[in-house]
């Protein structure tokens, strides 16, 4: 019984001592994995002893269940002071472990010591032992750079002496090889320059160099001698070496060279063809061209193989042929202009484009700009040769091969214009006779015809003329399209330079302004055939009217012009929509003015008279709105810009009418509603207003005074009085501004 008390005390002493966390509990399960309920965290040890005795008859079995336990225990016991017993050396050993691990590491580090010292001795004596053969390699490159620079300067000293006496001697063959083997060598010695013995080298190359190019131009000038005939015997061997050497020299002999002979190769042309010769003239322009062909073509035999391929001779003597020719035909053309025809003009500058296309089919155009780059060689000398197949006859005229077009364009020819860019100041010759031979003079003749219809104005128009007048119109349109279209195409088409200096608007504003005559005919025709009946219409004594009919007369009359005109002119100008639609709206501006005008001359008007008027002015405004599509099968809406100036005009006559129908009593409300109606502050209008009504002049200056009293106070006009609208200018008005306009069209002209 003592023992288990014990027991149970250390049991409870080591439960409370054995307390573990959660996180040390879940490592020794995955460790020690357990499926014994006494192992869990949890454990508790009522629920235990009721799973192991869950009746009271199995109570009988527990004696064997407390053995079974005990022996349990005590092996557990003995395993942990087995385990406990195990650990007590552990400790030991592992002192013994880290003592043993501290020598060897004291063992390694005395090695690596040894090792480290051993790599510096070698690396010491490496370097002693590489020393000498570092001042060996240094004095080798040294060795080998002193010899090269010692043969250098044998082979340029003895190339120096070689060179001065060969130029003695003009031996220019092997000078061109041997002085451009000298400068190669001598490129070598630009660091040395500071040593007297080099730069006295220098000096004796570079004299050598002026006295070639000094000697060598003399030799060219008494070859070819700038006064007086070219040798006879031909070139030498001696000119052929001399221009290899000249390639080596400044650029500078070479460019003399190649001008003095140039200039003394065509030095006969510029005698033959001077300005007082009458070869000069460009009747006889083909003989320059067929000098200079034969000039080319002896060159080729003679001289071909005296300059170098890369020099273009035979090119540079064609491109200085063109240059002078422009300059001498330009000057001859300033002298002799008036004698300068049509005809000339045309077969010089034809010859002059044929030859430039020779030019083309020959050369490159590589020498027309002297610029850096490598130029093309020029076509070997064959039978395809151009100035060979084009001979010249024995009159000095051409062959028919110039006569034939070539397949050179120009924007494809780099000659192109390089001579006959000097027949551009003098092209005026052949406009001014196209200008003469062209329909622009049946143009003046139908402007001079316009010009008299327009000064009749007594003169109508038959069928024919109106027909003649929408011909000319419809004509003149398409002109005018033409002509913008061939001023955008030539623009495309000429050269950049000469862009700005084409402008066709001085035709394109003639064409313009016979649309616009052509049109204001067309108006003034039906405006003028409806004078009558507006002079009609105020002359009927509109005071004495009873009752109020049909449309009174004069309104058939100006309906009945009005079809007979339009459908005409609307067919004819069919093709041309837009300005039928301009002559309507014109016809309109002008024939609405001019109603309201002899509204004003029917006075005095009584009450029934105002409503036939205004009848009357509704059934106008009827036919003046159908105007655009009067008489045709197919209606159309007439276009707003046209109906907006109808509806605005003749609502204008209506208040009119309707203000003249108003009763003049009270006096406050009427002008307040004449005010309000037709919103015009002019007292002109309103008295000839009070005119129509018939009122007296007492009646009318106290209706004056008030109208003036009664107007708002909008901005002032121009003239410092009230403004409330523009009035609709009158057709006097509008034909003298439309004379104006064309009188500075014509000026312009």
């Amino acid at each position: 019984m003592m023992m288990e008390e014990e027991e149970l005390e250390f049991a409870e002493d080591l439960e409370a001592i054995l307390h573990l966390t959660p996180e040390v509990q879940l490592a020794i399960e995955q460790v020690f994995p357990s499926q014994d309920p006494l192992d869990r965290a949890d454990f508790n040890a009522v629920e235990y002893i009721n799973t192991l005795f869950p009746t009271e008859q199995s109570l009988a079995n527990i004696d064997d269940v407390v053995n079974k336990i005990r022996l349990k225990i005590r092996r557990l016991d003995d395993n942990i002071r087995t385990v406990v017993r195990g650990q007590t050396n552990v400790g030991q050993d592992g002192r013994q472990a880290l003592a043993e691990a501290q020598v060897a590491i004291g063992q390694l580090f005395g090695k690596i010591k040894d090792i480290k010292d051993k790599a510096e001795k070698s690396e010491q004596m490496v370097k002693e032992i590489t020393r000498d053969i570092k001042q060996l390699d240094h004095a080798k490159r040294h060795l080998t750079t002193s010899i090269t620079t010692l043969n250098h300067l044998h082979m340029l000293a003895g190339g120096v002496d070689s060179l001065e006496a060969m130029t003695r001697r003009r031996q220019y063959g092997e000078v061109a090889n041997l002085l451009q083997g000298v400068v190669n060598v001598l490129e070598h010695f630009h660091k040395y320059m500071g040593i007297p013995q080099i730069r006295q080298l220098s000096e004796r190359v570079k004299a050598a160099q002026s006295e070639l190019g000094t000697q060598i131009l003399a030799d060219f000038e008494e070859a070819f001698p700038a006064q007086g005939s070219k040798r006879a015997g031909g070139p030498s061997n001696v000119l052929r070496d001399a221009c290899l050497v000249a390639n080596v020299l400044d650029p500078r002999i070479k460019q003399e060279i190649i001008k003095k002979f140039i200039r003394q190769h065509l030095s006969e042309y510029m005698v033959l063809f001077q300005e007082n010769q009458d070869v000069a003239w460009l009747d006889k322009i083909d003989r320059r061209y067929a000098w200079i062909k034969r000039q080319l073509v002896d060159y080729e035999e003679k001289y071909g193989r005296m300059f170098p391929e890369e020099w273009c001779m035979t090119e540079r003597i064609a491109v200085e042929f063109c240059h002078i020719t422009r300059t001498e035909l330009a000057k001859v053309m300033r002298t002799r202009a008036k004698e300068i025809e049509v005809k000339l003009l045309l077969f010089a500058i034809q010859r002059t484009t044929n030859f430039e296309g020779l030019l083309a089919k020959r050369f490159y155009g590589c020498t027309l700009t002297d610029g850096p780059g490598v130029k093309k060689p020029e076509p070997p000398l064959e039978s395809t040769n151009p100035f060979l197949e084009d001979e010249v006859g024995d009159d000095g005229s051409e062959m028919e091969d110039l006569d034939r077009p070539k397949k050179h364009k120009a924007p494809d020819n780099p000659f192109h214009g390089i001579i006959s860019k000097c027949f551009e100041p003098h092209l005026y010759v052949y406009i001014e006779s196209q200008d003469k031979t062209s329909s622009n003079s049946g143009g003046l003749t139908i402007k001079s015809l316009l010009q008299e219809k327009e000064g009749s104005e007594a003169a109508k128009f038959n069928v024919e003329e109106l027909c003649l007048i929408c011909s000319i119109l419809s004509t003149a349109e398409y002109c005018l399209a033409t002509t913008q279209q061939l001023e955008e195409k030539l623009k495309e088409k000429v050269d950049k330079t000469l862009v700005e200096r084409i402008n066709l608007t001085g035709e394109m504003d003639t064409f313009s302004n016979v649309i616009s005559n052509s049109i204001q005919l067309l108006v003034q025709d039906l405006d003028a055939a409806c004078d009558p009946a507006l002079t009609a219409m105020s002359k009927m004594p509109w005071q004495s009217v009873e009752h109020v009919g049909d449309q009174s007369p004069y309104v058939t009359s100006v309906i009945m012009h009005i079809k007979q005109n339009v459908p005409i002119i609307r067919e004819n100008l069919a093709s041309t929509r837009k300005y039928f639609t301009q002559f309507c709206i014109k016809f309109t501006n002008s024939f609405i003015p001019k109603f309201i005008n002899h509204l004003f001359r029917c006075k005095p008007i009584s009450m029934v008279g105002a409503e036939q008027l205004l009848l009357d002015t509704h059934s106008l405004k009827t036919v003046l709105l159908d105007l655009p599509s009067i008489g045709s099968q197919v209606v159309r809406k007439a276009p707003a810009s046209y109906t907006k100036i109808v509806v605005k005009g003749m609502t204008r006559a209506e208040m009119i009418l309707k203000v003249v129908m108003a009763p003049h009593e009270p006096s406050v409300v009427f002008v307040d509603n004449y005010i309000k109606l037709l919103a015009d502050g002019n007292p002109e209008t309103f008295q000839k207003t009070l005119d129509m009504k018939g009122l007296k002049r007492s009646e009318q200056s106290s209706m004056l005074e008030l109208f003036r009293q009664r107007l708002p106070t909008p901005p002032s006009g121009a003239d410092g009085g009230p403004s409330l609208s523009f009035s609709t200018p009158t057709p006097e008005q509008e034909n003298s501004r439309i004379r104006k306009l064309e009188k500075l069209i014509k000026k312009r002209l």
